[in-house]
Formats: C-alpha cells, structure tokens, sequence
C-alpha cells in the first residue's frame, strides 16, 4: 500500500490506493497547473509540473508546481514536464441557450418550411447563417427580405411565433448539455443563461428539460437589455446579477454575434460553433470547440469532468442501421481500413442531432453476428467531404464484402472530435488508435452489456452468431 500526501492542491481521486492510478491538482494563482498521475512503483510515473528530479528516492519526493508543492512517498520514478498556464482563472460560467444548449436547427427548418409554402417558396437555408445569434427582430426580418415574403417584419412574427411555440417540447438538448449543466451545479459554479430570446420564450423552452431552470442562478433574455448580442449588455447584466466581476466569467456560445458579446463585455469565451466547418472564422474566441462534450472546464480553473473511461465517455445510447453501401471508395483502397458504410437517406435528423467526431459501440450484421466497432461521424477534413457522411469500421477481419447486407449500429461511446491531419500516415495512424481504444475500452463492462441488445439480435439471423 502506498499513501499519497498532498501539501497543497485538491485531490481528484483516492488518497490511497494499491498501487492504482492517483491524480492531484495543484493550482498556482492561476498561472498554472499541476497534474501528478502516480502508478506502481515498478511503472513509469507520469506527471505536469515545475519538477526537475528525474530520479528513484526510496523515501519521498517533494514538488513545488509554481505556488503549490505535492510530497508523495513511496519508492518509484518521477518524470515531469512543463505544462500549459491555465487560460484565465473563472469563478462562473454564463451560457447561451439556442443552438448552444438546445437544438433547434431542425425545429427552425420544420417550422420555416411549412410557413413558406404557403407562399409557394421553399425554406432552403440561405439565411441561416444572418439569422444566427440575432435577436429575433433581425432575424425575422433578414428572412422577409430574403424570400420577398409579402408581410412586414412584425406580421410575420405575429404568424411564426404560434408555430414555434408549440413545439417548443420538441427540441432537443445538445449532447453534452444535460451532462455540462449537472456538473457545473453539482460542484457549485454559479451559472446564468443569457439569450437574444424573449425572456418568456427562454423559459418556455427550459421548462422541458428537467432541473434546467433550478440550475441558472441568473436568466437575462433579450427584452431586458438596452441592446442584444452582439452588444455586451446582455454578459454585463449577467455578471451584474451573478455579483462578480465579468473578467471572472466565462461564456459559452455558439454564434458569431455572441463571441463577440462576450469578448466585448471583458470575458473569456468558448465558442461552439452551430453550423458545420465554420470553426476559422470564430477567431475572436479564446477557444473553439467542436462540441460541449469536448469542454475541459479545468482550462479556466474550474473543476474537471470525472466521467471519461479509458479514454472514451460514456454517451446516452442512439442508434442507427440500414443496408451496407459502397462509400467514396479511399477506405480499403486508401487507408487499408475497410469501412462498412450506410446511406445517410431518411437520417438528415439524427445526423444534425450527433456532432461530428469519433464514436464507438456495437454493429450487428444480419448474417455475420455483432461486432465490435470504431465510427467517425462527419466531413472528414482530410478528404474535405462536401456532405455529413457516417463511416463505421467492423473491428473484424471478413473474408468477403458484404455490401447490402443489413447494418445496424448500437452507439455507446465517444473518443474525440474530428479533426484534419498533416499526412495520410498520420491520418491512418490515428485511425488505428481509434481502433485500438474502441476495442479495449468495449469489453469494460460500461460498455460490454450492449452486445445484447434488442435492435442488435432483432438483425442478426443466426443466433449462434450473438
């Protein structure tokens, strides 16, 4: 048994252990952070900090990462490197609600495609991008202007917002959302929700999410300011009513007018974009993510997710299936990485619910069995794909194509977002490790039960195949 002795700092996981992992977290006036991963003494010791020893000490080693010190004993190594400052120290995070939180993408082009009709037009997106982050005046009327609807700006709210309303119980929380917002409250950060929306209108929409409106300390629609985004106003009545200084705030937006908001009310903000390979032109943002799941609230000083498992996160189950179809025709050809692809027809509405990035689970083959698969949802930016394409990889070797068999995928898991890369080697490379990842982390049991599931042995024929 060895004990673990922290100085100063907080610990992220046991104070003792045989011999498993241990991880402390030691801050230093937000200049900088500390993280010690200590393992058996026979295994290599891995840590982030200000140490220079390099060396075995049978008693105890002693670091000072910058303003803090860690004292471990045991007999083992320690190797240290220097890591990254923290961005900027946050006491809260203040969060945009449409297109950040909850999805309403899809209910936007339902809505807008029936009222379009009706004039003879067709809803075709063309205005997504003026419509986005803009208060709902600006939005309605860049939608009037563009489809030469004959009705003001106001008659036309008058008609849509009805529409809208009543399917308010529709829309969706984006992945990662539910989980972010209990994290977030589970560990005391205060939090507000700060939209263009009319305040009645936000908390129409919340009140279908179970625990949201309790969560936010603070809710500032658009009717309660001088001016919307991409004013500061809005950030700055937030973090008025949070009682803290807005240096202190972190903000989390999905549009190009909310970036500005919050860069422009003297806070930090991580953008999120909504729409698909817009990521270059969110340059004011402090960081761009791909999606909530891949926040890592420790940059800005706030507690760490605890949730990740072998390098995968647990995700709420969905799932996807249909014949097998031959793809752009690079997976064996180019990668040596045969992928078992499936026609994105009658799936617009998953794949708008699912960000982009590497997933993993469980893929049952109707005369085959079930196996164990890696999947990237996106649009490749190596090959730069023009549509959202789904390409998952059978971790099995088969003798023969099976190209119109039937399909079906059981998603459990996600390893990271997508992401572009200098080289096809190191392209394939990351693939692999992909590979390797889904395979290890689907036989823990988190993950392993889901080889049995209904929608999977419903395909497979043979049952001496489950």
């Amino acid at each position: 048994m060895l004990t673990w002795h922290i100085l100063s700092g907080t610990y992220l996981k046991n104070c003792t252990s045989n011999y498993n992992p241990v991880i402390f977290s030691a801050n230093s006036n937000g200049n900088g952070k500390a993280n010690l991963a200590l393992v058996s003494p026979q295994e290599k010791e891995k840590g982030k900090g200000n140490l220079n020893s390099n060396t075995k000490h049978k008693h105890s080693v002693r670091a000072s990462p910058q303003n803090g010190s860690i004292a471990v004993t045991g007999r083992f190594t320690v190797k240290m490197s220097i890591a990254k400052p923290l961005k900027k120290l946050a006491s809260c995070v203040i969060l945009d609600l449409d297109g950040t939180l909850i999805n309403t993408d899809a209910l936007l082009s339902d809505v807008l495609g029936g009222f379009l009709s009706k004039y003879g037009k067709q809803w075709d997106g063309r205005e997504v991008h003026n419509t986005l982050g803009k208060t709902p005046l600006e939005a309605a009327a860049a939608i009037v202007e563009a489809y030469d609807l004959p009705c003001t700006t106001n008659e036309f709210i008058s008609a849509i917002n009805p529409l809208y309303s009543e399917k308010w119980c529709n829309i969706k929380a984006q992945p990662g959302a539910n989980r972010l917002i209990k994290h977030f409250g589970g560990h005391g950060v205060p939090m507000a929700l700060a939209s263009n929306s009319p305040r009645v209108n936000i908390e129409g929409k919340i009140s279908f999410h179970q625990g949201w409106k309790e969560s936010f300390s603070v809710i500032i629609g658009g009717d309660e300011v001088a001016s919307g985004k991409p004013s500061p106003d809005i950030y700055l009545e937030a973090a008025k009513k949070l009682n803290v200084e807005p240096s202190s705030c972190l903000v989390i937006e999905d549009s190009i007018p909310g970036v500005t908001a919050g860069k422009a009310a003297g806070m930090e903000v991580v953008a999120v974009p909504s729409i698909p390979k817009q990521s270059h032109l969110y340059t004011s943002a402090d960081e761009v993510i791909n999606s909530l799941l891949d926040l890592k609230p420790e940059k800005w000083g706030l507690p760490p997710f605890q949730d990740w498992v072998e390098g995968t996160l647990p995700i709420e189950t969905w799932y996807i299936g249909g014949p097998v179809i031959k793809g752009l025709g690079r997976g064996s050809k180019v990668l040596g990485i045969p992928t078992a692809n499936l026609s994105t027809e009658g799936y617009s509405t998953v794949l708008s619910e699912h960000p982009s990035g590497v997933y993993f689970g469980w893929a049952g083959l109707s005369t085959k069995g079930v196996f164990k698969m890696v999947m990237s949802i996106g649009w490749n930016p190596y090959f730069n794909n023009p549509e959202k394409t789904i390409e998952p990889w059978l971790l099995h070797d088969f003798a023969e194509d099976f190209y119109g068999e039937d399909l079906r995928l059981v998603i459990v898991g996600y390893i990271r977002p997508e992401a572009n890369f200098s080289s096809i080697e190191s392209l394939i490379a990351k693939i692999h490790e992909d590979g390797r990842t889904a395979e290890e982390a689907l036989d823990l049991p988190i993950y392993s039960t889901y080889r049995d599931d209904p929608y999977l042995k419903s395909c497979v024929k043979d049952s001496s195949n489950l």
